[in-house]
């Protein structure tokens, strides 16, 4: 059995009586990525040397009087879209194949005061634009439940690690799913906390409105776990939200008598896999003899989700992406002539085509004549679905569905379609665009593959998400399956 099946405090009570040490923990990470990653490709970057180092450090403060949390020596990978200070930051990209930061995420300080090791930088689709993990510009990350599917994305490295049993746990980020969606992929669970609740600080924007980092676990307790370490104000972050942190340990009751369910029809209607809506409803059953009480309820806007979302983000990521251009940050190109080659020669070879297809549907909302047609209307569309979450919270306390349409897709299937791939994340891009927290946990298994069930909450009531989430999986046993590698 891998250490990496141990509970939380069963790794912490073999740690504090010297059972096992964080140099054990550590040498688990790389003998199983040197397994298992040449079939995953999960990581762009291993930290080999300072893991090792930050292992012996830890494993002197054994058996003294040291303060150590629960998440003590526990190897963790960081997507590479969080800077992380001397290792390589990427975004996945060839424009940022050279940049190697200067200092450290505010999440990546949160962990190191956690004394977690970070193992390495996780594959992603480039700078966080894609749902497969194919829009990597270096090499695609594959399902470890079936090498010939995608792991989803953009957080699929982060994702793939966990469910191969690679690292305990993961950061990834989230815009518009990307951190729900290939948790369902893979088979793991994933969070998208409230917008403002983790400090963005660090991350490399994609769309600053939608963005947000969240954990991906084995389970709902290690998701609990690592929100409470990152979660926090923080006054280098302008989003931030200054509130009281909640003990999101002590909400794992595993009771949900009497908790009010609202099921959207439209996120159980036309689109949705069958197998997918029968997987739902099973969960659904559970939940109902566990004592809450689900409805039918209606959220009208979400047929413009994805269009909405497609032009907020695309314009935010025109507008961030205006820094890359061969003289501030990464990759200068070598062919330039003048100013003007350097921008566009550099932006041209280092960006990949979804980038750039983001770029110009960005820049064409945003331009002169088209502002107040698209992007202005999006916004106010974006209010119209914000509208819709607040009516049913107004009577419900979570709401539940699929956290995908289907299960994982193949390799290749969708690349040359960009519509049908954005279509995947048409259950989580409303989540996004209201800014409220949300958790996907398995729910079974179609044709071999995981399904998640997505459980939205009330903004900064994470605590309730959390609790709905591990009831559930307390009454089955979806995510103690392993993948066969």
């Amino acid at each position: 059995m891998s250490l990496f099946d141990l509970q939380l405090q069963e790794i912490h009570n073999k740690l504090r009586s010297k059972e096992l040490s964080v140099t054990d923990l550590v040498e688990q990470s790389f003998t199983r990525i040197g397994e298992v990653d040449g079939k995953v490709k999960a990581f762009l970057k291993l930290d080999e040397e300072n893991a090792r180092s930050s292992a012996r450090a830890l494993d002197e403060q054994l058996g003294t009087d040291a303060e150590r949390g629960l998440l003590f020596g526990l190897p963790i990978g960081i997507k590479d879209n969080i800077v992380t200070e001397g290792l390589t930051t990427t975004c996945a990209s060839k424009f940022l194949s050279n940049h190697n930061p200067i200092y450290d995420a505010t999440v990546v300080q949160k962990l190191k005061s956690a004394q977690t090791v970070t193992i390495g930088k996780l594959n992603m689709d480039e700078f966080a634009m894609g749902g497969s993990n194919e829009n990597s510009a270096y090499h695609p990350t594959y399902n470890p439940w079936n090498t010939d599917y995608v792991p989803g994305g953009s957080s699929g490295g982060s994702a793939a690690s966990v469910a191969a049993g690679e690292v305990y746990f993961s950061l990834g980020s989230d815009t518009g799913g990307s951190i729900r969606q290939p948790a369902a992929y893979c088979g793991i669970v994933g969070m998208k906390p409230t917008y403002g609740l983790v400090s963005r600080y660090g991350l490399v924007a994609f769309a600053s409105s939608l963005d947000q980092i969240g954990p991906l676990t084995k389970n709902v307790e290690d998701a609990a776990y690592l929100l409470q370490a990152i979660s926090g104000y923080d006054p280098k972050d302008s989003t931030s939200a200054n509130v009281d942190i909640p003990d999101y340990i002590g909400a794992l009751s595993g009771s949900v008598k009497g908790l009010r369910i609202g099921v959207p029809k439209e996120y159980m209607g036309k689109g949705v896999d069958p197998a997918v809506r029968d997987k739902v409803l099973e969960a659904l059953s559970i939940l109902e003899k566990e004592g809450a009480v689900w409805e039918e309820v209606s959220m009208p806007h979400s047929e413009y989700a994805v269009a909405t979302y497609y032009l907020l983000a695309s314009s935010e990521a025109s507008s961030n992406l205006a820094r890359f251009d061969g003289v501030r940050y990464g990759v200068r190109s070598d062919n330039a002539r003048n100013l003007l080659d350097v921008y566009h020669m550099s932006r041209s070879e280092g960006f990949g085509s979804e980038v750039k297809r983001r770029i110009m549907l960005g820049t064409y909302a945003l331009s002169s004549g088209y502002y107040d047609a698209y992007y202005l209307k999006a916004q106010k569309v974006r209010t119209l679905i914000k509208q819709d979450f607040d009516r049913v919270f107004e009577q419900y306390d979570v709401i539940i569905g699929p956290t995908a349409p289907t299960p994982a897709f193949r390799i290749g299937e969708q690349t040359a379609d960009p519509l049908t791939m954005y279509l995947n994340d048409i259950l989580t891009i409303p989540v996004n665009l209201a800014g409220v927290p949300a958790i996907s946990v398995p729910c079974g298994f179609v044709n071999g593959l995981p399904v998640g069930l997505q459980v939205i909450g009330k903004a900064l009531d994470e605590a309730t998400v959390l609790r709905v989430a591990h009831a559930f999986e307390q009454q089955t046993d979806h995510h103690l399956k392993r993948p066969a590698l």
